[in-house]
């Protein structure tokens, strides 16, 4: 029995040893990051990994020897004394030293990481349940992230892609070789913004602003993927972040790209839509933004989340139904998406959920209703 036990193990270890990827796979430890800052928690985390390594050691081998050489099969008698002044001053000034002798990096290093004056770029992140809002102040740049990956995937009906729930349709784009201050916030419940790469992990509180900061130096472009590192609801893990670093001049064209999109997007508003262009558009917006709360076909989830399919909203009330996807409801789970989509995904899906599910009410909601609606 007890070889076979032996013999199986052997075999687990020796499985370990001799799989590179199970190994590639395992990392025990905190991310070193990109950052100044994160390496400088990376390297404040093994000082104080090998101090209470060396402790352990220390206290755990005096234990052991008094155990070992004073055991009572030796003839070895327990001392007695009440008290030992020299010991109590030993056993508070060792200590005392240690703590000393980590608090002095650890204060330099929370200096560091809450220093966020003087920024080139400050960006205010939002939390919603369940995507990240990202704003560039003074920049006129802003827009929602989702994540990308789709329901195929997630239910098993397609193979799981390369970067399963951690892809998004938009990244946070940032500059390298600049200082960039996150102001992070929520608009409904405790979400958490954290990129390990770059030391950035800060709870978005409803109500509040936390700061944060990061600064990526030249030369370490490239994507750095986080998620959201608090339980914020069923959709928890959906909500994942890609920041993507460029140099200083990608940075602008990007920003230049952006404006000049929200043009775009203003003057599409105003062309003319089909109703079978609107119909394709309108199931694409419904997939990726209303599906997850309403149901794939529009059949709802419990009373948090109503139906769709044959609700009095979706077959005869073109105005709340307009309303109520510009300005959200209050005291409810249904958000605003006037910011979250363009005039013409809003008109898209309020046309689709009008005529999809048996609801067929032929009518249509053009990006001119949507554009009046908001004045």
């Amino acid at each position: 029995m007890f070889s076979r036990t032996w013999q199986r193990l052997s075999s687990v270890v020796l499985g370990v040893l001799t799989v590179p990827t199970a190994l590639a796979e395992w990392d025990g430890n905190m991310t070193r990051g990109v950052t100044e800052v994160s390496q400088s928690i990376f390297e404040l985390h093994m000082l104080i990994f090998w101090i209470c390594v060396w402790i352990g050691v220390a206290v755990f081998g005096v234990m052991f020897y008094s155990i070992f050489k004073h055991r009572k099969s030796k003839g070895a008698v327990a001392s007695k004394f009440h008290e030992s002044l020299s010991l109590e001053i030993l056993w508070t000034a060792i200590p005392t030293v240690i703590l000393i002798a980590m608090a002095v990096p650890a204060t330099s290093t929370l200096i560091k990481m809450y220093d966020t004056t003087n920024a080139d770029v400050d960006i205010k992140i939002t939390g919603h349940q369940w995507k990240w809002q990202y704003d560039y102040l003074g920049e006129d740049v802003g827009f929602f992230s989702n994540l990308s990956t789709t329901k195929d995937e997630i239910y098993n009906r397609t193979e799981k892609g390369e970067n399963y729930l951690e892809e998004v349709d938009k990244h946070v784009v940032v500059p390298t070789g600049q200082k960039i201050r996150f102001l992070i916030t929520s608009n409904d419940v405790i979400h958490a913004w954290w990129v390990p790469d770059i030391a950035v992990k800060k709870d978005a509180i409803p109500g509040y602003i936390n700061e944060s900061w990061a600064l990526i130096p030249e030369g370490e472009e490239g994507l750095y993927r986080g998620k959201c590192a608090e339980l914020c609801g069923i959709q928890h893990g959906f909500m994942p972040i890609v920041l993507e670093a460029v140099t200083a001049d990608e940075y602008q064209v990007w920003l230049g790209d952006q404006r000049a999109g929200k043009v775009a997007e203003a003057a599409a508003a105003l062309g003319d839509f089909s109703f079978d262009d609107l119909m394709t558009e309108g199931a694409e917006v419904y997939v990726r933004n209303c599906a997850a709360c309403h149901g794939s076909e529009g059949q709802g989830m419990g009373s948090v989340f109503p139906a769709l399919a044959g609700s009095p909203i979706a077959i005869n009330d073109m105005a709340g139904h307009i309303d109520i996807l510009i300005n959200g409801k209050p005291g409810t789970a249904m958000q605003s998406f006037s910011a979250q989509l363009t005039d013409v995904e809003i008109a898209a899906v309020i046309t689709y959920e009008r005529n999809a599910w048996g609801n067929d009410t032929g009518e249509m909601a053009t990006p001119q209703m949507i554009i009046d609606a908001k004045k």
